[in-house]
């Protein structure tokens, strides 16, 4: 069976699903499943959120997006990330 990737924009009280928190993949292959957050590390790292969503936990929203709109939610990080980095290095 060939791997499937779906994407998810996380949304609590912070953001809005025009402006999502966050951006969640889930990886399902050979009776594997994987969730992944893009983090603040610049990384993808296993997160329990989803499947905590999934079980009742409503602390944050789901919605499914396209690897589109989860590469811009990513780009949109990595410019958070290297704006934060500049300011605390004085590098504005």
């Amino acid at each position: 069976m060939p791997t499937n990737i779906i994407y998810y924009a996380i949304v609590n009280e912070f953001s809005s699903r025009e402006s999502p928190g966050g951006v969640i993949r889930r990886t399902i292959g050979e009776g594997e499943r994987d969730d992944q957050a893009f983090t603040g590390n610049l990384n993808w790292e296993h997160t329990p959120l989803l499947y905590s969503y999934e079980r009742g936990n409503l602390d944050s929203k789901f919605y499914e997006i396209t690897e589109d709109e989860a590469n811009e939610i990513v780009e949109r990080i990595r410019r958070t990330v290297a704006d934060q980095a500049a300011r605390t290095t004085g590098n504005e």
